[in-house]
């Protein structure tokens, strides 16, 4: 909006300065940068491989490959039982390309410029995970769109399929939080990566993404029955699949808050010390 126009009309930039007065400057500044972080990934496409064609393939792989031999032969109905789980995974193997990114902005002196800027600390972060959302939003569309094309078939409301949308996207904005700390804290984007994934593979596979925690040893039952990707996972499979619930939903929620209450003021500390 020009001066021109704000000075011929003062109720409108009354009005305007009023908007910004209402909206908390953390939050305009984070929604801006947010806003940067979305137009650099929608110039460089390949960047969302990960979280569009990465779990179409999981999807099918997994489903082809091992539903013959833990269903006894019927692909169709381990499908039901996989499509959350790849949901889960694949949510949370998305969050490390925000640590990847931010090492490769501070390490290009982009912070730096930020640093100059008259906004909060915590606004780049704020913004860059604001952003993840959606990436998140993609692997769910991507992975129930494939899903339905192999034959899965959600048994919950449209309420439900979208509360486990909400549900998988807010758990990964919180599990963000934790490769925002190890991007902050790693000295390559690389060591991110590798760091990243050789916590979330265990997390992944020892939990009931592919099969029954019943079915493990009982040492390997134990760690999966309280690993935060199995509560996650269970949850949508209530939500999208009717399974009991069970405590899985609150378990989630907690798992959301201790992720958030540990990492951001981690992730906040180390990123304060970088730049």
């Amino acid at each position: 909006m020009s001066t021109q126009t704000l000075a011929a009309n003062p109720a409108l930039a009354a009005g305007d300065v009023a908007t910004k007065h209402r909206v908390p400057a953390i939050v305009r500044h984070s929604l801006l940068l947010a806003q940067r972080s979305l137009m650099k990934t929608f110039r460089t496409p390949e960047a969302l491989i990960d979280v569009t064609i990465q779990p179409a393939i999981f999807l099918v792989l997994f489903t082809y490959v091992f539903g013959g031999a833990i269903s006894h032969g019927s692909q169709h109905d381990y499908l039901q039982y996989l499509l959350p789980g790849i949901l889960g995974q694949t949510i949370a193997l998305g969050g490390i390309a925000i640590g990847v990114n931010l090492s490769e902005d501070v390490d290009k002196g982009i912070f730096d410029r930020f640093r100059a800027l008259p906004i909060g600390r915590s606004v780049p972060l704020i913004g860059a995970v604001a952003a993840d959302v959606f990436r998140y939003a993609s692997v769910f569309i991507v992975t129930m769109v494939m899903g339905y094309i192999l034959g899965f078939r959600a048994s919950g409301s449209v309420l439900d399929i979208l509360a486990a949308g909400v549900l998988a996207a807010a758990f990964a904005l919180c599990l963000s939080w934790a490769s925002v700390w190890v991007g902050m804290k790693a000295r390559t984007p690389g060591a991110v990566q590798g760091i990243m994934m050789l916590i979330l593979f265990p997390l992944s596979f020892a939990s009931s993404t592919f099969a029954s925690p019943t079915t493990m040893p009982s040492w390997l039952r134990t760690f999966s029955e309280n690993n935060p990707l199995t509560h996650l996972v269970d949850a949508e499979r209530s939500l999208l699949t009717g399974a009991p619930m069970g405590d899985h939903l609150w378990q989630t929620g907690l798992w959301m808050v201790g992720l958030v209450a540990v990492f951001f003021p981690l992730a906040l500390r180390a990123y304060r010390k970088k730049v």
